[in-house]
């Protein structure tokens, strides 16, 4: 074969494993691309890198059998790192890409929508000026199959990721490491989920402490699940009642007289009368008395505004998707939404028990997708054909030995700097305000910690940070907290 032969060959060799190289699609297990920036936060200018990529998940051979993509903002005008706290942020699902917070709640670039949080277009990025980043550094996580987060070893049991326990286990060592590499085993940490997120970082501060040594100063609880507390029959169906007062005076339903009220003069009625009246009242089940029986249909009809007859016929207990299908039946023939019942949908057919689709989720994959795509690799410079998962395939997922609230009782009794802050929107209808509530009260049974735990409302949905008005307090409440749970120095943690 001729010199010329030979390199054509090998050119059509190299070309050819080009061509096959470029139709895989492929994350690297360990890689980080990193930019500068600056933000203005409460009128100061902040300047801070961004540190985007990924990070492996080992087995116990040492080997990479998945890759977490995450994203790091650290400011750079700060000598002492010992003493500045770190976020380390998680979305929910199970299967959720951490992406709703990220761009939207705590991170410096927040996405194009109106004051509401209704879409917008063009799609787009802007400055985030109410962005915890000036009070401490964020990184935002996103576990196996969301955002570009992937199993890398296809012989890898699924089951090492998806369930409640076996995703707090690997997160926790996925932590470890990223602690280590950041040098930041001396700051002040702090965990922050949303919905399902509640579980894993609940989850965490358990293993973290015993597992890793890894001693946090907070954890908060954006739009809670109910963390492995029971709250089953009459509880789970009396528990419903002040939300429905919230979204039905959102949407102007109520009669004048409670309508023309604020709703947080309102709703403390609601909840002392679910908790006196209503709850007691549905234990008794059938052999409620048929006076009783009316009065309770009649409270309800007044403070969620369904009718008498459509209570009863429920038998007190209406379910959560025929509220959202009839709450504006008669009025308009919307429905409202789930995750935020600010939202309307329209239907085919007024009649039903449910409606056809979530209107807030809908409206919050247009703005959300187009934004997190364009800002990874128009302004983080992170270019990857591999799709970004808003919600990846998780399922099966174990939720079985739920332990998680339990589990962050143990860990606050452990560790007494550590406190915890539960965020809720009133119009949230997936995780409501009051069984967030009720969930709290009932993590730690015994009432000692109960001055460690505190509890903000607004008057929004699940992604309360969505409406502007709360994106601005639910970050100053997170910067209280965070103050306020910085120990003096030298001050020792005892009991």
């Amino acid at each position: 074969m001729t010199a010329k032969n030979t390199i054509s060959t090998l050119c059509f060799l190299l070309l050819t494993i080009g061509i096959l190289s470029a139709q895989k699609r492929m994350l690297p297990a360990d890689t980080l691309m990193e930019t500068n920036h600056s933000v203005t936060i409460k009128g100061k200018r902040i300047p801070y890198t961004a540190k985007t990529g990924t990070q492996p998940v080992w087995n116990e051979d040492g080997e990479p059998i998945a890759t977490l993509f995450h994203t790091f903002y650290e400011r750079t005008d700060v000598d002492d790192r010992a003493s500045r706290p770190l976020v380390i942020s998680f979305n929910g699902g199970p299967g959720s890409a951490s992406v709703w917070m990220h761009i939207a709640y705590t991170g410096p670039r927040m996405l194009e929508i109106d004051d509401e949080g209704y879409p917008v277009q063009p799609y787009g990025i802007r400055e985030n000026p109410h962005s915890i980043l000036d009070v401490a550094d964020i990184v935002f996580v996103n576990p196996v199959n969301t955002g570009y987060s992937r199993i890398l070893d296809k012989e890898a049991d699924k089951k090492l990721f998806f369930g409640v326990n076996a995703d707090v286990k690997y997160l926790a060592e996925w932590i470890n490491t990223f602690v280590t590499r950041h040098n930041r085993w001396r700051s002040p940490k702090y965990l922050i989920g949303e919905s399902y997120g509640t579980t894993r970082v609940s989850g965490l501060s358990l293993e973290l402490q015993n597992s890793q040594w890894m001693y946090l100063n907070g954890v908060i609880l954006v739009s809670p699940t109910g963390l492995g507390i029971k709250r089953d029959g009459p509880v789970a169906a009396a528990n419903r009642l002040p939300y429905f007062t919230a979204a039905a005076w959102y949407q102007k339903a109520l009669k004048p007289e409670l309508q023309q009220r604020d709703l947080e003069d309102l709703l403390p009625e609601v909840e002392n009368f679910t908790i006196n009246e209503l709850l007691p009242s549905m234990a008794m089940g059938g052999f409620l008395g048929k006076e009783k029986r009316q009065e309770m249909a009649q409270k309800m009809a007044d403070y969620s505004s369904l009718s008498v007859k459509t209570i009863l016929q429920h038998n007190l207990d209406v379910p959560y998707s025929f509220f959202w299908k009839d709450l504006l039946r008669e009025k308009g023939g919307l429905t409202v939404g789930r995750l935020d019942s600010r939202y309307r949908g329209l239907d085919e057919k007024e009649a039903g028990e449910r409606p056809d689709f979530n209107s807030e989720l809908t409206s919050w994959l247009h703005s959300f997708t187009p934004a997190i795509n364009y800002y990874l690799r128009e302004h983080l410079q992170f270019e990857t054909d591999i799709k970004y998962n808003m919600f990846g395939p998780v399922r099966p997922w174990d939720r079985g030995d739920d332990n998680t609230g339990k589990n962050l009782r143990q860990a606050m009794a452990q560790n007494p700097y550590l406190n915890i802050m539960v965020q809720s929107g009133y119009f949230d209808g997936a995780t409501t305000y009051f069984n967030a509530k009720y969930t709290m009260w009932n993590i730690d049974g015994s009432g000692k910690m109960r001055d460690r735990m505190r509890f903000k409302g607004y008057r929004s949905g699940h992604m309360m940070y969505l409406r502007q008005e709360d994106l601005e307090n639910a970050n100053d409440d997170i910067r209280q907290f965070i103050k306020d749970t910085l120990p003096a120095q030298g001050e020792p943690a005892k009991y």
